[in-house]
């Protein structure tokens, strides 16, 4: 098991946290990741984690631009003004900080969603309406056609 994959919804405790789903622990463990890299999804109202190695992939792509263009200012502000690092406590949580909160809309439950090499956190309403929808349109295009 060396993907983030599946979604669950867990609820947050009077203290603003949140358990992570064990499966998502155990992927985070078999990648030795201790220190989460969270930013702000480019695309939906979530919040995206992974381990330092995400950030380092975004820095590249960074590199392999003039560092004065608008793409490689554009995605600094993205991944950097809109990034932090986290960690989960000993007891696999994460705390749903304002930062989790302000940009996904999230308040009593977070659903987490499994995106292969990296999963994201959701408002749960959020989710499956973005997942029906995306249901709906794979239906009527064809899951492999575009």
């Amino acid at each position: 098991m060396n993907r983030f994959l599946s979604n669950a919804t867990n609820r947050i405790d009077a203290k603003g946290r949140v358990s992570v789903p064990s499966t998502f622990r155990a992927v985070l463990a078999q990648r030795d990741i201790r220190e989460l890299y969270c930013f702000q999804d480019f695309v939906f109202p979530a919040i995206s984690i992974g381990g330092p190695d995400l950030l380092d992939r975004f820095e590249r792509q960074i590199a392999s631009e003039d560092p004065f263009s608008p793409a490689a200012n554009q995605m600094s502000l993205l991944i950097h003004g809109g990034g932090v690092f986290m960690k989960l406590d000993s007891e696999g949580r994460l705390m749903v900080t304002d930062f989790i909160r302000d940009f996904t809309g999230i308040s009593a439950e977070v659903t987490f969603v499994g995106r292969a090499d990296h999963f994201q956190l959701w408002a749960p309403q959020t989710f499956e309406a973005v997942q029906a929808a995306a249901r709906t349109e794979r239906r009527l295009r064809g899951l492999g056609s575009e």
